[in-house]
């Protein structure tokens, strides 16, 4: 698959920590300006391949959430999931890690699947109407802050 969006950041952390913080979702908040809240679905506590969780997103005073499924999951390397709202998959999601002499390069990705004719109506939901500056914004600061509480 290929992304609309990737941000790379070089981490002073083992790949296993940051894999670790990447893959609990409940933890999200700590590190994204936009979810600010999640948790594993249908009695799941950690993140395996096919595993679901919901995200709680909020920009300015516009909130919504959405559902996740996990469908890549490899250890201290890829974790990819879909999002979804009734079945139809929106955006995909995921992080690549690398190991580098000083920690690890940690790569977010991200791809709006909204068709066109259903932006307008995304936008409003979310107050969002450029969704890839925003994104890439948002993912900048999510690596950011990863790196801040991990290194």
């Amino acid at each position: 698959m290929t992304f609309d969006i990737e941000v790379t950041r070089d981490i002073a952390a083992a790949p296993e920590a940051v894999f670790a913080a990447i893959t609990d979702v409940t933890r999200m908040g700590e590190w994204s300006p936009e979810t600010h809240a999640a948790e594993w679905n249908d009695g799941v506590d950690g993140p395996a391949l096919g595993a679901t969780f919901t995200g709680h997103n909020r920009n300015g005073d516009a909130e919504w959430s959405t559902n996740a499924t996990i469908v890549e999951f490899v250890e201290n390397e890829r974790f990819f999931f879909d999002c979804d709202m009734n079945g139809f998959v929106f955006a995909k999601w995921g992080y690549a890690i690398e190991p580098t002499d000083g920690g690890c390069r940690v790569t977010e990705y991200s791809s709006n699947l909204i068709p066109e004719e259903m932006r307008e109506a995304s936008a409003g939901i979310s107050g969002v109407d450029d969704r890839g500056a925003h994104n890439r914004q948002t993912m900048t600061t999510t690596l950011d802050r990863l790196a801040a509480a991990l290194e």
